[in-house]
């Protein structure tokens, strides 16, 4: 079993899934303000689901 099929890699999809409806929205919007503000929330969860993404890669499972 990998590391991406544990309860870790389902967080890191759900921040990278939440950051493309971020990004999908702030393309809809109209606003230059909300654009932006979505765009800086979408960044930062993908920043996270990175940042998350490395500790499962390093296999935080001992055996």
């Amino acid at each position: 079993m990998n590391a991406s099929s544990g309860s870790g890699g389902g967080r890191v999809r759900q921040l990278r899934d939440k950051a493309q409806e971020l990004n999908r929205a702030a393309e809809r919007s109209t606003d230059p303000e909300e654009r932006r503000r979505l765009q800086d929330k979408a960044r930062r969860l993908q920043e996270q689901s990175e940042q998350e993404s490395k500790i499962d890669d390093r296999g935080m499972d001992p055996m």
